[in-house]
């Protein structure tokens, strides 16, 4: 019996001591910052919930895929910097307007309180007028689209809007003398097509230049392109402007150069990360022009160390998506701080103030020095010519 006690007390003893350890409540021990009995690891500090849609799969994924690995590599610097924390999430909307908003409701479920918006021009025209009506800020790195910011007061875009592209593109050719005799071929159900088209249009009136075939296509009759190169090949077209994304100019590419076709090609941002599509010939867009707000090649500190981190991290060259969505961080970054901003606000609250510090901002990123934004959430700043020589970028400027 006396045996048969001691066990007894001993047992209980030994309980005891493994409740002590594990902090009482039955609750495990907290581990320290490392293994070998140092002092615990600091809480992470609350995080800014940011979300954002884009194509991560389908034709489009090029611009999504970009936009959120640029994010993400500005998201980890700002974290480790231990001041203001983000927590980033995308979603996949595929380039297609009813995915993005079922991916937006995802996020909204989330909690997300800051948004990305979407990457492209139509997803981001449906998603936005969700920001709208939630009150969550958005500030989308890609979607150029008019209609993505027009009447929403709390939606802004990172990159210049389409018809500045269009100008701009005009403005570009006749300043330069690319072409005497112009073709255009654009997409008719594509917001961001016909908007940059429209103002193309436009300004090439008023600058006298001679556009002599245009013709378009749609998202069911994208991989046929010998009707638009044969009338623009018939009427002497000696250039011809692509306000397209990327997949579709690289089968324009080659068709023309199946039927012995060779006129010049001027693009704007959407044909930027052709050089990566996936199984694409580059010795096709050998010589293609564009307008873009980031040039990979550049030199300054800024942009050689993104690019290098980029590439370490993904083994590719960054686009200006890729730029764009580190910059709209890095925005976001400077807009809290100047509205003293915290993690514990609601959506709501961060909404309202944030639309008084982006017009108020002056912000210089990978895509551009002294960005400002006005109260339609347009961005002021300026493209850069670019051409595809051997391979690469080259600055035309």
């Amino acid at each position: 019996m006396k045996k048969m006690m001691s066990i007894l007390l001993a047992l209980a003893l030994s309980l005891g001591l493994l409740a002590g350890c594990g902090g009482g409540n039955g609750t495990p021990p907290q581990s320290g910052g490392d293994s070998s009995g140092g002092e615990e690891a600091a809480p992470k500090a609350a995080a800014f919930k940011l979300g954002g849609t884009g194509p991560l799969t389908g034709g489009a994924a090029v611009y999504g895929t970009a936009a959120k690995n640029g994010a993400q590599i500005a998201v980890d610097e700002i974290n480790a910097l231990g001041g203001i924390q983000f927590e980033l999430r995308y979603e996949d909307d595929e380039h297609d307007a009813e995915k993005a908003v079922n991916a937006y409701n995802k996020l909204k479920d989330w909690g997300m309180q800051l948004s990305l918006g979407s990457v492209t021009s139509t997803p981001a025209v449906a998603t936005s007028v969700k920001n709208f009506e939630d009150r969550i800020f958005a500030l989308t790195p890609s979607a150029s689209a008019i209609a993505v910011v027009e009447g929403k007061d709390n939606v802004f875009q990172m990159c210049f809007t389409d018809p500045n592209q269009g100008s701009a593109s005009a403005q570009y050719i006749f300043d330069k003398g690319l072409g005497t005799k112009i073709g255009i071929i654009y997409k008719n159900d594509d917001v961001y097509s016909k908007g940059i088209y429209n103002t193309f249009v436009s300004k090439a009136g008023e600058l006298g230049l001679d556009i002599v075939s245009t013709t378009t296509f749609t998202e069911d009759s994208k991989t046929d392109f010998s009707v638009q190169l044969t009338d623009a090949k018939n009427k002497g077209a000696d250039l011809i402007f692509l306000p397209i994304y990327n997949e579709p100019a690289s089968l324009i590419f080659q068709q023309a150069r199946t039927m012995g076709y060779s006129p010049l090609y001027f693009g704007v941002d959407g044909m930027d990360g052709i050089l990566t599509l996936e199984n694409f010939d580059t010795s096709l867009a050998e010589g293609v022009m564009l307008l873009t707000p980031f040039n990979a090649d550049a030199t300054d500190e800024r942009t050689t160390s993104f690019v290098q981190k980029y590439k370490e991290l993904y083994s590719e060259t960054p686009n200006q998506f890729a730029a764009d969505g580190y910059d709209c961080v890095y925005a976001y970054k400077e807009a809290l701080e100047a509205a003293g901003c915290t993690p514990d606000m609601s959506a709501a609250d961060l909404c309202q103030k944030l639309m008084g510090a982006f017009t108020t901002l002056s912000f210089d990123g990978l895509t551009g020095d002294g960005m400002t934004w006005g109260a339609t959430g347009e961005v002021t700043k300026s493209p850069k010519g670019m051409v595809i020589k051997d391979g690469v970028y080259a600055g035309m400027d």
